[in-house]
């Protein structure tokens, strides 16, 4: 299985924010011998947010989306997932109860009476509104979950909540993969010389050695 990366967000390709969910989920797919097949970045744009659900919906591959699943105007996720699977949108049962588990303990911490029909706790409830049959994903963090629908999974676009939640994922629905995709790499820095004159040893080693993989980092400002 390959894996895949989908980071939602205008402001990480308007540089307000400084993406740091792809160096993050290479390093914790290589600590488990996993390996990043593609990842790609989309602004909060929902129609081409749809389209990308759905080549990860149809990919077979494990994909991690991170970002745009909370309940503010620019978060489209969870009604894109939706349009993408062809599903309507429901309130989770279980994200429902800890979303109010949530607002129970910040209402306590702050010495207030917890109130289920106050408009802000009515209009949090939408966090917890996902494309039938999606099964959550847990948050250490502040127990607001993600989602999953098949093998695409659904976490915040916050670091501190998203990585946990995507650690987790990998130790038990995917541990079983764990060192499948192990790779060993050597190099050799071979200097003054030119790529056209290497590229037929470079197909002769590939055709030579299936598996076997070649690469070439040419250097054109090194003195």
């Amino acid at each position: 299985m390959n894996f895949g990366l989908i980071i939602i967000g205008d402001e990480i390709l308007s540089g307000k924010r400084q993406d740091g969910h792809l160096p993050k989920v290479i390093q914790l797919l290589g600590e488990r011998g996993l390996s990043l097949a593609w990842a790609r970045y989309v602004g909060d744009e929902r129609e081409r947010i749809v389209a990308t659900l759905r080549d990860a919906f149809a990919s077979g591959d494990a994909v991690f989306s991170c970002g745009g699943i909370g309940a503010t105007p620019d978060d489209h996720t969870r009604q894109a997932a939706a349009a993408a699977l062809g599903r309507e949108l429901v309130l989770h049962p279980e994200a429902k109860s800890l979303i109010e588990q949530r607002m129970k303990d910040l209402a306590a911490e702050k010495g207030l009476s917890f109130d289920a029909d106050a408009p802000d706790n009515i209009h949090r409830l939408n966090m917890g509104v996902f494309p039938a049959c999606a099964e959550i994903i847990a948050n250490p963090y502040n127990k607001i979950p993600g989602f999953s629908v098949g093998h695409v999974h659904f976490v915040p676009g916050f670091p501190v909540m998203a990585h946990p939640m995507i650690q987790n994922l990998l130790d038990t629905t995917y541990r079983h993969l764990h060192g499948s995709q192990r790779q060993v790499e050597r190099s050799v820095i071979v200097f003054g010389a030119m790529e056209a004159t290497l590229t037929p040893l470079m197909e002769a080693i590939e055709r030579e050695h299936p598996g076997v993989k070649v690469f070439s980092l040419p250097s054109v400002d090194h003195p």
